[in-house]
């Protein structure tokens, strides 16, 4: 029995030594990102393409405002008279000294009143509606890359527990060996140990894959090569408190900062002074133009020109009052549905968050302990032949599901986190 006795406080101190390095801090790795969602936010905001192209697109909005209400180019004309000199009895010639009169003008058309400040004012809107698509932008990015992130934590971190409880069915394998050499297990007690380390292998491999395509998503968010190296994840955000997630609260800022609704609010403003520009159409433009007339190389009097254009096309005009009208329409149900979606999804995420916190604080302070509990006492009624091995197995598998379900409700916390993030705009 004294074999047996040092196998057993062998496996016990293994337990313990799993336990304490699971719940024992981290130090980043030096010279790689990854170990921490922040820095990985740091290098997205600074590197990815599509994020970029929507600031890009910003500027050009932005740049559209200052040339919307500005007046259209004036027109430069030249006419030339009595190109053949006939009454001169001259020759053809176009230069304008040696015709009959030349007569210069310079026009320009001035929009009626309102119009252009109604320009401006649409333009503005559409640079709005593209700040808000860049915010909108970041925060789907942002939103990628903390669950990604919590992703390859995940994965990280389950490939740790697999690592430990290898070794742990590696010990309870020698065990085995050790009672079935003396007579005291039967050889299918081995057998079962050997298969479960060929489950746990199995299992990594798995887990190896999903490491490295969560690695290739990140850096694809990163603008960085698909294999480069990452450090490893230590570190999750922790959970808002009760109190941030309150629904006043929530719904509040919701409605404040989640760009979809800017977006939206801002495609309705154009909407709506579209129309009003379309309605200023009813009235004419104006345009004025000055023509000096010279004949030979004076200039031998002056013309003043005023002109407008005549709106009678009244049932293209209508038809256009008409669209712009349905498109305003269409921009204020649209923004009324975004809101109400982004209402029912920020409540689920809440609800999901709160209940995968939950969970996580369950299996913590009550299933892993009683787990682990359940183990020790397996290992001693195993030891002295009160318990067989299946039984013991079954409890170091507990053990297994209760770690990896928390990791995994920790993960769901996070991506619910990200997701209420996303709708917000901001961080909690």
């Amino acid at each position: 029995m004294d074999i047996f006795s040092r196998r057993l406080s062998a496996l016990c101190l293994l337990l313990a030594t799993a336990l304490a390095s699971a719940q024992a801090p981290d130090i980043p790795s030096a010279g790689l990102p990854g170990s921490r969602v922040d820095e990985l936010l740091v290098l997205a905001r600074r590197q990815n393409a599509d994020l970029a192209a929507s600031g890009f697109e910003l500027e050009a909005a932005q740049a559209r405002v200052h040339s919307a209400a500005a007046l259209p180019d004036p027109i430069g004309r030249l006419e030339l008279r009595d190109v053949t000199n006939r009454a001169d009895n001259g020759s053809f010639n176009l230069l304008p000294g040696r015709v009959g009169s030349a007569k210069y003008t310079l026009a320009q058309t001035f929009p009626w009143w309102g119009k252009r400040d109604l320009k401006r004012q649409v333009a503005e809107a559409d640079a709005a509606q593209a700040e808000a698509r860049r915010a909108s932008a970041w925060s789907e990015l942002a939103a990628k890359v903390k669950t990604g992130f919590a992703q390859y934590y995940l994965a990280g971190h389950s490939l740790q527990l697999n690592g430990e409880l290898l070794r742990l069915a590696e010990t309870l394998e020698r065990l085995a060996q050790a009672r079935y050499a003396g007579g005291l297990a039967a050889q299918q007690d081995v057998i079962r140990a050997q298969v479960e380390k060929s489950n746990l292998r199995g299992e990594r491999l798995r887990l190896e894959s999903e490491s490295r395509q969560t690695a290739a998503r990140l850096n694809g968010l990163l603008r960085r090569p698909p294999t480069a190296p990452l450090a490893e994840a230590r570190v999750l955000r922790p959970l808002p408190s009760a109190e941030q997630l309150a629904d006043g609260v929530l719904s509040a800022r919701l409605l404040a900062a989640n760009p979809q609704l800017a977006a939206q609010e801002a495609q309705l403003l154009a909407a709506e002074t579209s129309g009003e520009l379309v309605r200023k159409n009813r009235y004419p433009d104006v345009t004025i133009g000055v023509s000096p007339i010279q004949v030979g190389s004076r200039v031998a009097e002056w013309e003043l020109m005023f002109e407008v254009n005549i709106p009678l096309a009244r049932e293209s005009r209508r038809a256009q009052e008409s669209e712009a009208l349905a498109l305003a329409a269409a921009a204020r149900a649209r923004k009324e549905a975004v809101a109400n979606q982004a209402a029912v999804d920020l409540a689920e995420n809440v609800a999901a968050l709160e209940a995968a916190r939950r969970l996580e604080q369950l299996i913590a302070s009550a299933l892993l302990p009683q787990a682990e509990i359940a183990f020790k006492a397996a290992l001693a009624g195993y030891e002295t032949g009160r318990l067989d091995f299946a039984t013991l197995l079954e409890t170091q598998r507990q053990i297994r599901q209760a770690r990896l379900d928390r990791l995994r409700a920790q993960t769901e916390a996070q991506i619910r986190l990200a997701e209420i993030e996303r709708l917000l705009g901001e961080d909690l």
